[in-house]
């Protein structure tokens, strides 16, 4: 008899769950109004992009992109976890690429594949693709790792601290806070102004942006959650 372990690492199961997924959070955005801050964010900013994200909080962030036009195409860098299988099936059947790979705080990094993710967002963000990628490293919530400063970097492109929140929700007690976005409800998209981080920088310079970018993170996820829990927000 199969273990339920090794249902669930099994494909077919994974496969199942993470179309599963996107089609549920096609259903979540459908029936779902949704605004945007700044209003013309989306049709004036200068692509490509590295759009960085709280984990957890990144679930509709697929929906960001209005068409699939070459100015938006995307990619989004997820972990070689098991749950992230399922993750990266549920982006590609939304039509957002995948990069597998994760930072680490402890030394694992090469084995978490992160050396080999970074050269290949670096060669997707020359070849035109959007990265969104979470800030913060897996376990340590809400602090901003360097991976996403050293992107923009060695990349010349600029981080947009972004947060999509809902209105209905469910907010798990998890390490990083996952909200469950839920059908019929309001969803806000809320973007911070663009942070470069030149090609010299220096280390004080490095953690002079991290901090930003994770001050910037926080501003902009604690607005989306005002907007929508308290007020409404340009249309989307």
């Amino acid at each position: 008899m199969l273990s339920t372990k090794r249902i669930v690492a099994s494909p077919i199961f994974q496969g199942a769950v993470g179309t599963a997924a996107a089609w549920y959070l096609k259903f979540v955005w459908n029936t779902s109004s949704s605004s945007v801050d700044p209003p013309n964010i989306i049709e004036t900013v200068e692509t490509p992009v590295i759009v960085a994200m709280w984990h957890g909080q990144h679930f509709m962030a697929p929906f960001i992109q209005p068409a699939k036009t070459e100015k938006f195409r995307a990619k989004v860098l997820i972990s070689r976890h098991r749950d992230g299988e399922i993750n990266a099936i549920a982006a590609e059947r939304l039509g957002i690429g995948t990069i597998r790979g994760s930072g680490a705080h402890n030394g694992e990094f090469h084995r978490k594949g992160g050396a080999a993710a970074f050269t290949e967002m670096l060669r997707a963000l020359e070849e035109g693709y959007n990265m969104a990628i979470t800030a913060d490293v897996p376990k340590i919530s809400r602090v901003a790792g360097m991976g996403v400063i050293k992107l923009a970097q060695y990349s010349g492109r600029p981080i947009y601290p972004a947060a999509m929140a809902s209105s209905r929700r469910i907010q798990l007690n998890n390490w990083d806070r996952s909200a469950i976005n839920l059908p019929f409800g309001r969803i806000a998209l809320v973007a911070g102004k663009p942070i470069t981080v030149p090609r010299d920088a220096d280390s004080t310079a490095l953690e002079s942006a991290r901090q930003l970018v994770q001050t910037e993170l926080n501003r902009v996820t604690a607005q989306a959650y005002a907007t929508v829990d308290r007020t409404g927000g340009p249309t989307l």
